[in-house]
């Protein structure tokens, strides 16, 4: 209604405060969240009859709330189920860089205060103040509407939505940086976000595809670290320790989006990838030549450096380490990747399939030094020394 995140929030902690001052001794209403809807909308009218030129709002604003009393209608579910997926398209509107939609969507929908969040991404909890407060005004002068878009503007919001939370989970999936490999928060909070978006547009196939991929890689977190937080690969985890109800849910999360139809789009793919190890009983099992295949078609999908370097993994895994290293080789002039830890890591694993030890071991110790992120350092540091004569 006011068309100014900012000032929605101040309103909604406005209604929050009346109801502290008068519920215990007025009791609580039947109907808790009509009353502070309405309380809301009373401060509004007040705000707007103080700002002349919003006269035409409070007129839309004002219709029937005059007579309103506070309780007596109830919320309507499938409204307020609206009102999250306009919040949720609100967030991650592109009009903001991606760090502002991912502080705005945590702090907004995740309920993360801004020290939490600082903390999550390792940045000043001022910084991420100064993403929020900027995020708000952004919205505000750019009046972006409160509401979930149509046709192709929709699926341009969408995408940015599903960037949003692809970016959260990994970032709780495989830390960048810190000293923990895992950050189970962040990869908890995505995930029900994922399943809020599942529920609120159930006939998008890449929502679904997303959410399928985060239940399976979520399932593994159990496996993922080992007794000193050190991060175990997925050919030496443990298996038994994959949480099954979660693969199961990512199984049906990708017959959801098989039922809707149309060409595979990248979360499906990567779901589908997913899905590959999850189906494997032991390592050995693993199809390579079907994950090798599907990143192929991701690789014309969406294309991208790093989906190039997953395919060389799978193709090494599928055709042999030779050949792995052959596409790998072929990445080490994309600038895109000359900082990234994993291309090096990726080149030494290989490398080490290969009898070529010493060059492996430079390797290990160049993707070490490339990593922030303290257990990756150590077990890379470690695969270099077991390579020593």
């Amino acid at each position: 209604m006011m068309n100014d995140v900012g000032v929605a929030e101040e309103l909604a902690q406005d209604a929050l405060v009346a109801a502290l001052e008068q519920w215990p001794e007025s009791g609580v209403p039947d109907n808790p969240g009509a009353w502070l809807m309405a309380v809301g909308k009373r401060r509004a009218i007040d705000r707007i009859r103080r700002r002349e030129r919003f006269e035409h709002r409070l007129a839309e604003l004002g219709h029937g709330l005059d007579t309103e009393t506070p309780g007596i209608e109830p919320p309507d579910d499938e409204h307020i189920e609206d009102d999250v997926l306009r919040l949720v398209f609100t967030a991650c509107h592109p009009v903001l860089p991606t760090p502002a939609r991912i502080a705005l969507t945590l702090r907004m929908l995740g309920g993360l205060t801004t020290v939490e969040i600082a903390r999550a991404f390792l940045v000043p909890e001022a910084t991420v103040a100064q993403r929020i407060v900027r995020a708000k005004r952004t919205l505000a002068e750019a009046k972006v509407p409160f509401e979930v878009p149509e046709g192709p503007d929709r699926a341009a919001r969408l995408s940015s939505v599903l960037e949003v939370l692809y970016l959260i989970f990994n970032e709780g999936y495989a830390a960048t940086a810190g000293d923990d490999w895992v950050r189970t928060d962040l990869c908890l909070e995505a995930l029900r976000l994922g399943r809020i978006l599942a529920e609120l547009a159930p006939g998008e196939a890449e929502v679904h595809g997303l959410v399928a991929l985060m239940e399976i890689q979520a399932s593994r977190t159990r496996a993922r670290t080992g007794p000193s937080g050190e991060p175990v690969p997925i050919a030496e985890q443990d298996r038994g320790r994959w949480d099954r109800l979660l693969i199961h849910r990512g199984f049906a999360a990708l017959l959801r989006a098989g039922e809707i139809g149309g060409p595979p789009g990248p979360y499906v793919l990567q779901g589908t990838i997913a899905a590959c190890h999850a189906r494997a009983r032991t390592a050995e099992e693993t199809d390579w030549h079907r994950i090798a295949e599907l990143y192929g078609v991701l690789a014309r999908v969406a294309p991208s450096p790093v989906v190039d370097l997953n395919r060389a993994v799978a193709v090494g895994m599928a055709e042999g380490p030779e050949r792995g290293l052959a596409l790998a080789d072929a990445l080490t002039s994309e600038p895109s990747l000359r900082g990234y830890h994993l291309l090096p890591g990726v080149r030494a694993d290989l490398l080490a399939r290969l009898g070529r030890r010493d060059e492996a071991r430079a390797e290990f110790e160049r993707a070490a030094a490339l990593t922030d992120n303290a257990p990756q350092r150590r077990a890379l540091l470690a695969r270099a020394a077991a390579l020593n004569p």
